[in-house]
């Protein structure tokens, strides 16, 4: 029986270390990279040869969006199956992940008891919603870039305006938006009510939804 052949990523190297035991310590299981950056995916990708089955994907590394990594990977390697391994217990996380293309979402806390199971799902062509209240069912696909057609709802949008957006609904706080952008907290609060204003919508929910609607999360 040939095994899952597997690239574990994680920025932390003590979490990788235990992510190749668990793995490896498994008879239809082979961990064959590694890397830490999500720079560094598409690299270690490659260098494998006869390729990746699946990748697990830490949401938290430095060096690049989680959903621009994960439609890399795609668009290069459609057969791969990509699992992302997480701290987000949030289902606005897991809607981000699965929108983008992953087919397996994983909380690091039950990472021991879930992370397997997803694996070998994924490996045959099946999703796992795992972590999450309500990322099971049907998944979202991966969205289509936004429509240039003249009165699109983002239109009206600078690209700050954008990338503001963007970050708002793929989770991140006023703070690390901030701190992203190089931009004061009250600066960020402003962007958000102007996109409010503009966009006619009310909460971060409703923002979320436009970019998913809009195919706007992962294109920036």
């Amino acid at each position: 029986m040939s095994k899952i052949r597997i690239l574990v990523t994680d920025d932390h190297a003590l979490i990788r270390a235990g992510l190749r035991l668990l793995l490896s310590s498994q008879a239809d299981m082979e961990v064959v990279a590694e890397c830490g950056n999500h720079g560094d995916v598409l690299v270690s990708l490659a260098s494998v040869p006869g390729g990746v089955d699946i990748v697990t994907l830490d949401l938290g590394m430095p060096g690049g969006r989680p959903a621009a990594t994960i439609q890399g990977i795609l668009r290069a390697y459609p057969q791969t199956g990509i699992v992302v391994l997480t701290m987000h217990d949030d289902p606005t996380h897991s809607r981000l992940a699965f929108a983008a293309g992953a087919r397996g979402y994983v909380v690091k806390s039950a990472a021991d008891r879930d992370l397997l199971e997803a694996i070998r799902i994924v490996s045959r062509g099946g999703s796992y919603p795992g972590g999450t209240g309500d990322a099971g069912g049907d998944q979202p696909r991966p969205a289509s870039k936004p429509s240039a057609a003249a009165g699109g709802p983002l239109d009206t949008l600078s690209e700050r305006e954008r990338e503001v957006l963007v970050l708002v609904a793929e989770g991140h706080t006023s703070q690390q938006i901030a701190d992203r952008l190089f931009l004061s907290v009250k600066t960020i609060e402003s962007y958000r009510a102007r996109l409010m204003a503009k966009l006619g919508l009310k909460s971060r929910a409703e923002l979320t939804k436009l970019a998913f609607d809009t195919g706007l999360i992962g294109h920036l």
